[in-house]
């Protein structure tokens, strides 16, 4: 990885950032840390866990099917704060949240949720309706 890569952390930061609570790991030389990202940007990241690398120590930020080099900036007594060594798309990270499971095909769904109702059957659902405090009408315009 090369330390000469990485930029001074002095200054603003220039990125935004976005609070999160994920699961994250940190590949070190000495094995693997499980940690929580607390913190995103395009360019670093904070993250809490157990063991708490020296600043000054390359390490690989993996979630999810992220993985990218990064420096340990500055350490606390149970937090870091990552500088990666190229920007990313955080956005890539949170992709990963939003997928959601492929729809099911009609024969999976509930039998009759589209089905229609004649006038006798709207009638009784309505009256149950009103016996329990639901307000529902009587046609199905």
């Amino acid at each position: 990885m090369g330390a000469e890569n990485f930029s001074s952390t002095e200054g603003k930061r220039s990125a935004k950032r976005a609070r999160v609570l994920l699961a994250a790991k940190l590949q070190t030389r000495t094995g693997e840390i499980d940690a929580r990202l607390r913190d995103l940007s395009s360019k670093g990241a904070l993250l809490e866990c157990i063991e708490v690398p020296p600043v000054g120590t390359e390490v690989v930020f993996v979630r999810g099917k992220i993985s990218v080099p990064a420096r340990v900036a500055w350490a606390g007594a149970d937090r870091i704060g990552l500088e990666f060594l190229f920007a990313i798309d955080e956005h890539e990270v949170f992709v990963q949240l939003g997928k959601r499971p492929p729809a099911q095909p009609e024969s999976f769904r509930r039998p009759g949720l589209h089905q229609r109702w004649t006038a006798d059957e709207r009638k009784a659902v309505s009256a149950w309706g009103v016996a329990v405090g639901l307000n529902i009408p009587e046609s199905d315009s």
